[in-house]
C-alpha cells in the first residue's frame, strides 16, 4: 500500500460515535423556479447518493447554501435526508455559524431532527484567535451531546485551525472528526499525526494525497455528480489496490476542476442541471455562472462528464479510467 497509513484510532473507543471511513457527499440544495426548496429533487438527490454507495451525506453545509436557508427549510432537508437514508448511510448535518450561541442552538436542532452527527464550520468574519477557536468548539461539544465534525476551510472563513488546536479538541468525546480544506498538505499530515480524530479531505483535488497521509475518506463536492466512482476510488485505496485507485483518482481531476471554475456550489449545480438532476439556480447573493464559464461547462459535460455519468449509473465506475 505504499506510504498509506490507516486512519489513527487511538482513543476512538472513548468517542460517542465512530464516524465510518469513506466518501461523504456535501449535498447541494435544489431550488424550484420560484426559489423554494425543490422537495422532489432533494429526495432524488439523496436517494442517488445512497444508491451510489457513499458512507454518508452532508446536508445544509456550505455546498448546500446553508447561510441562505430558513430554519424550517433546514429542518425539512435534514429530516428528509434521515428518512431517505434510513440507517443505510450516515447523515452529518451542517450546524455551524460565526456565533457560538447560535452554533449551539443549530447543533441542538440537527440532533433533534435525527442527524447522526453535526458538522461545524469555523467561525467566519470574526477571525478568532486559536484560543477563541478552542473555546468555541469546546463550548459546543460540552453543550450538545451529539458527535461533531470540525470543519477547517480558511478560504471561506479567513481563519485556520492549526494542528495543535485540533489536538487539544480531540480530547472532547463529542468531537469525532476533522474535515480539512486548508489545502496545506504539511498541516494536514501534522493534524493526522497529532490527534486521534478521523481526518477527512475537504478538497476534491487533494483526496488521493490526503488518503495517502492517513485520511479516513473525503467530504466531497464531486460526489454530487459521481457518487459511485468516488466510492469505488475509496474502496480501491482502502483495500490497497493502488493500481486501480490511482487512475480513478486522476480521472476525477477534470470533474473537480469544472466544479470549482466559480464559487461552489454554482458550477456543480450547472452540471447537475445538465444531467437533469435538479435546476441550476442558486440563491442570492450567488448567481448563475458567467456565459464564458457556462460555455466551458457545456463543452466539458458533452465531451467528458456525460459518459462518466452513464458509467456511474451503470455501476461501471472504472471503465475508461485506465484501471
Amino acid at each position: 500500500m505504499g506510504g498509506y497509513r490507516p486512519g489513527r484510532m487511538g482513543n476512538m473507543a472513548g468517542k460517542t460515535w465512530v464516524m465510518p471511513d469513506g466518501i461523504y457527499t456535501a449535498l447541494v440544495t435544489p431550488f424550484t423556479a420560484d426559489g423554494a426548496v425543490d422537495r422532489a429533487a432533494w429526495r432524488r438527490l439523496v436517494q442517488r447518493q445512497v444508491d451510489g454507495g457513499v458512507s454518508g451525506v452532508v446536508p445544509v453545509g456550505c455546498t448546500g447554501e446553508a447561510a441562505v436557508l430558513t430554519r424550517d427549510e433546514r429542518e425539512w432537508l435534514v429530516r428528509t435526508a434521515v428518512e431517505v437514508c434510513r440507517g443505510r448511510c450516515a447523515v452529518v448535518a451542517g450546524s455551524g455559524s460565526n456565533c457560538t450561541r447560535e452554533s449551539i442552538a443549530l447543533t441542538r436542532d440537527v440532533q433533534a431532527w435525527g442527524a447522526d452527527a453535526a458538522m461545524l464550520i469555523s467561525p467566519y468574519y470574526n477571525k478568532p484567535q486559536q484560543a477563541g477557536l478552542l473555546a468555541h468548539y469546546r463550548a459546543i461539544a460540552r453543550a450538545v451531546d451529539i458527535p461533531q465534525v470540525i470543519y477547517n476551510v480558511p478560504g471561506r472563513t479567513a481563519v485556520n485551525i492549526l494542528p495543535e488546536t485540533v489536538a487539544q479538541l480531540a480530547a472532547e468525546p463529542n468531537i469525532v472528526a476533522l474535515k480539512e480544506a486548508s489545502g496545506n498538505l504539511v498541516q494536514i499530515e501534522e493534524a493526522i499525526a497529532r490527534c486521534d480524530l478521523k481526518v477527512f479531505s475537504g478538497d476534491d483535488g487533494l483526496n488521493f494525497s490526503i488518503f495517502g497521509l492517513g485520511g479516513a475518506g473525503a467530504i466531497s463536492v464531486v460526489s454530487n455528480l459521481l457518487p459511485g466512482r468516488l466510492s469505488r476510488l475509496w474502496q480501491a485505496f482502502a483495500s490497497g489496490d493502488l493500481n486501480r485507485a490511482w487512475p480513478l483518482a486522476r480521472s476525477l481531476d477534470p470533474v473537480g476542476n469544472a466544479c470549482f471554475l466559480e464559487t461552489n456550489p454554482v458550477p456543480v449545480k450547472e452540471l447537475l442541471s445538465m444531467a437533469g438532476l435538479c435546476r441550476r439556480d442558486p440563491r442570492l447573493p450567488l448567481v448563475p455562472v458567467s456565459e464564458k464559464t457556462l460555455t466551458r461547462l457545456v463543452q466539458f459535460f458533452e465531451g467528458t462528464l456525460a459518459a462518466l455519468l452513464a458509467q456511474d449509473a451503470a455501476g461501471d465506475g472504472d471503465r475508461g479510467a485506465g484501471a
